[in-house]
């Protein structure tokens, strides 16, 4: 006020000036904001059958991503899934798009060809294993497709994934190699204790309820001994013969494995009584999903599993 007194016109002048800098300057501020609002357009936009693969993803792509998962509800069968409208849209706009294969989530591929003017670039976690012309480790010697369960592959994947990344951002290139380098050092470490329940307890026999676990458990040294004709069925979504459930549920009753590896995702009447017999005759039970749980990421997600499996050997 007394300054205003003081310099009359010229500082009136002067304020008028600072005010309309000031709001050159705050349109540009907001001009800025705007253009980081329109960057999330330029982020890339990438498809994922299921949330295990779509967290993958953003750990290795960062903000640099925009990850829709396709199926994310641990109560969702992925191989009951039936895609939409949306799920179609989504794939339209992908750059990118991560599906398990081996006959997982046969819908991604359908999808994709039935949408037009799209040509993403498509990481098949099968293909990038090797696994399906390799050794086959699921009951009844076909491939196991659930590859996510096997450590070295994920870190296959990453690598795939940060060049998928790197060809679609080539500036951010080094971000993405960065990050996957990260998630393999991280995956390392769950391969160390993998390794350290092998040197504890290879060589023990448990059951599963379907193959969803056996790489992780191959990893271990552990023999299942679930029939396969049961397991088989399991998966399969058909009745499993009498015979077959009885060798099954005779595996817990005469105390013949250490721990039952359960798939809570696909639990039906006959997974219920092979899991009501395990708890019956003293037999830890481990349940595993497909999909991630909420609030959990991949490697807090298989930590869990193998300590768990690792507590129950230890009983």
């Amino acid at each position: 006020m007394h300054l205003l007194a003081v310099r009359g016109p010229f500082l009136l002048v002067a304020v008028a000036l600072a005010l309309v800098c000031g709001c050159a300057a705050s349109s540009g501020a907001d001009s800025r904001v705007n253009s980081r609002s329109g960057a999330s357009s330029s982020v890339i936009p990438v498809v994922a059958s299921t949330n295990v693969y779509g967290d993958v993803v953003e750990q290795i792509g960062g903000a640099k991503v925009k990850v829709v998962s396709l199926i994310g509800d641990p109560a969702q069968d992925p191989h009951s899934y039936e895609a939409s409208t949306q799920n179609r849209l989504e794939l339209s706009k992908a750059k990118v798009v991560v599906e398990n294969g081996g006959g997982y989530d046969d819908f991604v591929g359908g999808m994709l060809r039935s949408v037009k003017n799209s040509s993403p670039t498509v990481i098949d976690a099968v293909q990038v294993s090797g696994k399906a012309s390799g050794k086959a480790t699921k009951a009844g010697g076909q491939l196991n497709e659930h590859v996510w369960y096997d450590l070295p592959t994920m870190g296959k994947l990453a690598d795939r994934i940060a060049a998928a990344l790197a060809r679609a951002a080539p500036a951010d290139s080094d971000v993405f190699r960065h990050n996957a380098e990260t998630f393999k050092g991280r995956l390392a470490v769950l391969e160390k204790r993998e390794k350290q329940v092998r040197a504890e307890h290879e060589g023990v026999a448990v059951a599963v309820t379907e193959s969803v676990p056996l790489y992780m458990t191959d990893a271990m040294g552990l023999r299942n001994k679930t029939p396969a004709e049961f397991s088989q069925a399991v998966e399969e979504g058909s009745d499993v013969s009498p015979r077959s459930l009885q060798q099954t549920l005779a595996l817990f009753t005469d105390q013949q494995v250490k721990a039952l590896v359960y798939n809570k995702q696909t639990a039906g009447p006959q997974t219920e009584k092979v899991k009501a017999a395990a708890e019956d005759s003293g037999i830890p039970v481990v349940a595993v999903t497909e999909t991630l749980p909420q609030g959990e990421d991949y490697i807090s997600w298989m930590t869990a599993h193998i300590h768990a499996l690792k507590s129950a050997l230890d009983r």
